[in-house]
């Protein structure tokens, strides 16, 4: 069936600010669901309350809304967009489908004649109802677990009585997994259930038997309106039940299925998908298989893009949300082009040669107290991908891509060696077991002693185990006698340069120089197709391997390198991804071949067709090395990736490649917190009393001339990483110590801290000659608040003339000095009318997108044209839309972490953020903002 004409105009509900359990996932979807429906000629209006996205940019959308998602919003946009005839709900995760639900009891979609496409409300309800999908899956012959639905106390203790310990409660309608978890003991059953009712929105939780330590898998399922169904990935959990899917690594395809089994698992996946209702797009099954691989459990439907959609998607190559979007305005499977072969439909199941490894980057730094144990809640940020051709590449390149300052899985001397603690975090899983598990073989623990513990499958121990027994192997050379066998083994397995190094007792630039220019082994790039090469691809989307056939033909036009910002993290989160993906746009414009490095599955800029040539690898020297010494670019661009981008600048400069825009040196200075309070004393611009030390005993005499209370700031970190106001010697001397620990050898600049002070900052973009200050926020909270956690106002609510053209002067001033070409961040303190610079990024910041979008001016393209030495500031014609107020909201996951004080300071703690536009300083929301900012502030 072709699609349906009369559709004209679609909303999508996009997913709002990034939160532990629902991240950028839902940007990518959105996104490509919108251009999907555009290219068909229908009128997108999109609404989402996330400023940081490459969703609410007007490359994406016809039309975008930066509202609340509520239903006075939907109302609104209904009523501006009365030709808008259907709603597809199912791209923005859980909060999408709940609004789209609250409309729907509400009558909203009835009232304005709006219909539901991709998905209906019964298969939701009976998806998110954990009665109806077991009392469904029972009627379907789906395996499930004893238990039953409770809605209040009494009934639960009932259900428990019946059932017995150990069992799992699970609330109905939460996202991430929010207010679940695994009771062992019955004395601690009635807090978990009062827990879990609470955190349910209809206040309703399954209560059922635990299978902890069963093996886990996911089927990516796309089914159209007439029935056709193509499973696109199957996605086996290396961590066995127990550990929610978002915290669970994973790999693609299923290792260790027997095929009986795997049938199987499709049949009952497609027999669940036709029992729940009848609907066109994507789904996403989970199922739990017993260890003896004779008993299979259905656990879970989610009949819309999911979290595993999207690395479903960069796994295969295969567009799941694009192709939904079609499916959900009625085209069939096999009326679909295939977008990376051209010449096959998307009812031709994707076939992969290669293998995938998921790993979750967590950020329990952040949460002092937090507890580290994994379990049914997502405690996870983000995510990283490798992709090699067995799971020992897979594995090794997802490590390096974490940025966790490890190599690879291990081989890097930073193993545990406590026995003890070793054998308490295989049993109780957390951010490093995997890492563990690698420890343990090495320190002679027996195979049979892991696995007990950890419940993981034998064959992926087993792999690890390999590891162990390679190195040992490569230990009994030298660099100048090592095999060159031996040598290719290691590579194919995997190891990084710096990792053979450790082996070898030398310097990773001798093994690189060893193996890639003596042996001539160096990496050859595969192309991710979607058909195990059976067509051929007309997507240039590789990763990297060692063997024979290179299938990354370089081309001869001038191309630019972008340096994406690898896995989300506290600090570091999609709002760089928005910069990297118009860092590309625009270097397209400008003409050039656009190479994009990145290693996040589930980000816009790891979209096959955003840039010319996509390379999915670690953001990790050696593999960024060899795609420049292969492509040859007129230029890398670091400005736009975050501290992963910036944090490879110097190797860059020294082998003398070329850094688009700002260069190295003034990137440095900008990051040594010594020097560049130097630069502003040069330039007569006013900066708090610092001083910068190395130890311990220099922290205690210099604190004697600059005075308490004290800023400590460590340098060259992201996210206020290690930052901390301390108000005596005691506290102090305990805080150096900590970041030394943490960050050994680092320079730390002890600021006087100015109290009580207001805080505003400034983004601009600058040419090395000419300056243009974009946007100017103060902050709601003091002086002492990461900018990442406070609320920012633009423009400024009630700073002076006087203090604006201070900040305006020494924005210029900075910038200038820096030799700024493209963007630059500064922040400034305001104590007594006086403004005092605290620091200056030259470099793409948090606040752009918010300015961007508040302003509806692209300037991060304005920017790259800059960097690209193609514009000058002075060729651009800027008219800013500057109506009222755009407020910037810092959103937090501190509901994951219950345990954990919600105190505020100069570490950042928020994952994500939403925008608030209001009319004037009267308006109720910024009143009570405003009269809270004081509330969290902490040290």
């Amino acid at each position: 069936m072709p699609k349906d004409s009369s559709i004209k105009h679609v909303l999508i509900i996009g997913s709002g600010p990034i939160v532990i359990g629902q991240a950028c996932e839902f940007d990518y979807a959105g996104s490509q669901a919108s251009r999907s429906l555009r290219d068909e000629g229908i009128t997108v209006t999109l609404i989402n309350s996330n400023p940081a996205t490459i969703m609410t940019d007007p490359v994406t959308a016809d039309h975008v809304y930066l509202l609340p998602l509520e239903k006075k919003s939907i109302i609104k946009i209904l009523q501006d967009h009365p030709d808008i005839d259907c709603v597809l709900p199912t791209m923005g995760g859980q909060t999408a489908l709940n609004l789209a639900i609250d409309c729907d009891k509400a009558g909203i979609w009835n009232k304005f004649n709006i219909r539901m496409i991709g998905v209906d409300i019964d298969a939701i309800e009976t998806a998110e109802n954990r009665e109806k999908f077991k009392a469904l899956m029972e009627k379907l012959g789906v395996g499930v677990c004893i238990g039953d639905t409770a809605s209040s106390f009494l009934e639960g203790k009932e259900i428990a009585q019946e059932i017995g310990f150990p069992l799992v409660i699970r609330p109905s309608y939460t996202l991430g997994g929010s207010g679940g978890g695994f009771v062992e003991r019955a004395e601690d059953f009635e807090k978990a259930l009062v827990t879990g009712l609470q955190s349910s929105p209809t206040h309703e939780v399954l209560i059922e038997q635990s299978i902890t330590g069963w093996k886990e898998y996911e089927l990516e399922v796309l089914r159209d309106s007439i029935g056709n169904m193509v499973v696109i990935c199957s996605i086996e959990n290396f961590d066995p039940m127990g550990i929610h899917t978002g915290d669970s690594i994973t790999v693609a395809p299923a290792m260790t299925l027997p095929d009986t089994v795997y049938q199987e698992l499709r049949n009952q996946a497609i027999k669940m998908m036709n029992g729940i209702g009848n609907f066109a797009g994507g789904c996403n099954v989970q199922f739990s298989v017993s260890p003896d691989n004779k008993t299979i459990i259905g656990i879970e439907i989610n009949p819309r893009v999911s979290r595993s959609s999207a690395l479903a998607s960069k796994a295969t190559g295969y567009p799941i949300a694009k192709v939904a979007a079609k499916l959900a305005i009625g085209y069939n499977l096999d009326e679909i082009p295939n977008s990376i072969t051209g010449n096959t439909s998307a009812f031709f199941e994707p076939a992969i040669d290669y293998v995938i490894v998921k790993i979750p980057r967590w950020n329990f730094d952040k949460f002092k107290g937090s507890d580290k144990k994994l379990g049914l809640s997502m405690k996870s940020v983000g995510e990283v991908m490798g992709i090699g051709r067995n799971f020992q590449e897979a594995l090794q390149k997802a490590c390096q891509s974490l940025e966790i300052k490890r190599n690879g899985l291990g081989a890097d001397g930073k193993e545990l060696r406590d026995q003890e603690k070793i054998l308490y975090s295989l049993a109780n899983a957390s951010w490093d077991r995997l890492f563990h598990i690698y420890d343990a073989f090495k320190l002679g623990i027996s195979f049979r002693t892991i696995h007990d513990l950890t419940k993981i499958d034998k064959w992926f121990l087993k792999q690890i185990e390999e590891l162990i027994l390679l190195e040992g192997e490569i230990e009994k050379h030298t660099l100048e006698n090592i095999p060159k066998d031996l040598m290719e083994t290691a590579k194919k397995k995997g190891y990084s340069d710096r990792q053979i190094a450790h082996l070898l007792r030398c310097l990773e630039s001798e093994v690189f120089n060893k193996r890639y220019k003596e042996m001539g082994i160096k990496r050859v790039y595969k192309l991710v197709d979607t058909c195990a090469a059976e067509f051929e691809a007309k997507t240039p989307y590789f990763y990297s391997t060692f063997g024979e056939e290179n299938e990354s033909i370089p081309s001869d036009r001038k191309k630019v390198v972008v340096l994406g910002s690898g896995p989300n993290r506290v600090g570091q989160g999609i709002e760089f991804d928005y910069s990297c993906v118009h860092g590309v746009l625009a270097a397209k414009e400008c003409g050039y071949e656009t190479i994009m490095i990145n290693c996040n599955p589930e980000t816009v800029s790891t979209d096959f067709d955003i840039s010319d040539k996509l390379y999915f690898e670690p953001v990790f020297w050696e593999h960024i090395y060899e795609i420049i010494l292969l492509e040859n670019p007129v230029g890398v661009i670091v400005q736009l990736g975050g501290q992963t981008a910036l944090k490879l600048a110097e190797k860059l400069d020294k082998l003398g490649i070329p850094i688009l825009g700002t260069s190295y040196e003034a990137l440095d200075l900008a990051e040594d917190r010594g020097r560049f309070s130097t630069l502003l004393k040069d330039n007569n611009v006013p900066y708090p009393e610092f001083g910068t030390i190395h130890s311990t005993d220099e922290a205690l005499e210099l604190c004697k001339t600059i005075g308490f209370p004290l800023l400590v700031r460590p340098s060259y970190v992201l996210g206020g990483q290690g930052m901390k106001i301390v108000i005596n010697e005691k506290e102090l001397e305990e805080h150096v110590v900590e970041v030394l620990r943490d960050i050994p050898n680092n320079e730390i600049l002890l600021d006087h801290f100015l109290e009580n002070a207001i805080e505003a900052e400034a983004d601009a973009i600058c040419d090395g000659e000419n300056v243009y200050i974009i946007g100017i926020m103060q902050h709601i909270e003091p002086a002492g608040i990461h900018s990442g956690d406070s609320y920012a106002v633009l423009p400024p609510y009630n700073l002076g003339d006087f203090v604006m053209r201070q900040i305006e002067s020494y924005t210029e001033k900075i910038a200038l000095a820096l030799r700024t070409v493209g963007l630059i961040n500064i922040q400034f303190a305001i104590k007594n009318d006086k403004v005092y610079v605290i620091e200056a990024n030259p470099r793409a910041s948090r606040t752009v997108p918010f300015i961007c979008k508040a302003y509806q001016e692209p300037y991060v393209n304005y920017a790259v044209k800059v960097m690209l030495g193609e514009k000058k500031v002075t060729d651009f014609v800027f008219n800013p839309t500057k109506k009222g107020y755009a407020i910037k909201e810092p959103v937090f996951s501190f509901h994951k972490f219950p345990n954990v004080n919600k105190e505020l300071g100069p570490e950042m703690k928020s994952t994500g953020e939403a925008i608030y536009f209001i009319d004037d300083l009267m308006d109720d929301y910024f009143l009570k903002i405003y009269s809270e900012r004081n509330l969290y502030l902490s040290r």
